[in-house]
């Protein structure tokens, strides 16, 4: 399979070309054949670190060119819609960069140009080791009608964007990948940070799911530390995951399974001496791998621009200081 992709910045270097190096490692017969970014010298140093045979700064030549199988995107949030749309108008299949557009009208207008073009919303964390095990474990032991509530914590340190619904939707869609459910409803409250910067703030959110579950979650961005924790109670059953993101304060991370008072099981992240971070620990190198395999296979990848809809409704409706959502 010939790779290519689009972006070659400090997210795409941190995360994605180890994931596409490691892929390429580990599948024979896949080629990297090029990446493309606007600024020459970070095309090319892309180039030389991962093992792509060619680097570009024009897109157009770049598809024309190379032909790739599959191509990936790793773009600012703004220029997401444009790019994507373009790909699929070239007719590539796509994996693009969560957030999948910054509001309901650019998603919109990607699942226009995308067509049948397959297609996948990079969100990471469903495909984080610890966040799919824990869903095996929901689904082994809790029947969708005795999820009660599910409870995400989201922390960071230092973060003064004021925006920071790009990060949340992060949550936002494990949460509904957790539950397996849409929202129905959810409320918001801003806790305003004086200090922090113009619209800096925590941001809570109360939420009813479809299945009738609760939710509620919590992103502070300029707390003392970086982490990710998730609660999922059901009848007999409670779940705890610790996420090990960007190796800091929980790495390698932890799942705990508590039944009926009694650790039923506890289970820690991959092991750091074996599988690269956070590549493999964030999620970001099996969401390539499920990305391409369903291509080789002939299935749909997931999440698709349309699963991911609402993911950016809630969020949007977090940068637009909203007080309520309805489905």
């Amino acid at each position: 399979m010939r790779l290519a992709t689009v972006g070659c910045g400090e997210h795409a270097t941190g995360s994605h070309g180890p994931s596409l190096a490691l892929y390429a490692a580990r599948h024979p017969g896949t080629e990297l054949v090029a990446c493309c970014d606007l600024d020459p010298g970070k095309a090319e140093r892309y180039r030389a670190r991962f093992g792509f045979a060619r680097a570009y700064t024009d897109l157009r030549r770049m598809l024309d060119t190379e032909r790739p199988d599959a191509v990936s995107l790793v773009a600012p949030v703004e220029l997401t819609c444009e790019l994507a749309s373009s790909i699929f108008e070239w007719g590539f299949p796509l994996l693009l960069e969560k957030p999948p557009g910054r509001t309901l009208d650019e998603v919109d207008r990607m699942i226009a140009a995308a067509g049948g073009i397959a297609h996948q919303v990079a969100f990471n964390r469903r495909f984080a080791p610890l966040v799919r095990e824990l869903k095996r474990e929901l689904d082994a032991h809790v029947a969708p009608a005795e999820l009660q509530h599910v409870r995400y914590e989201m922390t960071r340190f230092d973060r003064q964007e004021p925006d920071f619904s790009t990060t949340a939707i992060h949550g936002i869609d494990a949460v509904r990948y957790l539950a397996g459910s849409d929202y129905a409803e959810v409320r918001f409250r801003y806790q305003p940070l004086p200090g922090g910067g113009p619209g800096v703030a925590n941001i809570f959110l109360d939420a009813v799911m479809a299945s009738g579950a609760t939710a509620h979650l919590a992103f502070c961005p300029l707390a003392g530390v970086v982490v990710e924790r998730a609660a999922v109670h059901a009848r007999d059953h409670t779940f705890y995951v610790h996420l090990p993101i960007w190796e800091t304060f929980d790495t390698p991370g932890r799942l705990q399974h508590i039944e009926k008072g009694m650790l039923a099981r506890e289970a820690t992240g991959p092991d750091l001496a074996v599988a690269p971070a956070p590549c493999v620990h964030g999620g970001f190198y099996a969401e390539y791998e499920a990305f391409l395999d369903a291509l080789g296979a002939g299935r749909s990848p997931s999440p698709s621009l349309r699963e991911a809809r609402q993911s950016v409704a809630v969020a949007q409706c977090i940068r637009e200081r909203k007080a309520e959502y309805r489905a």
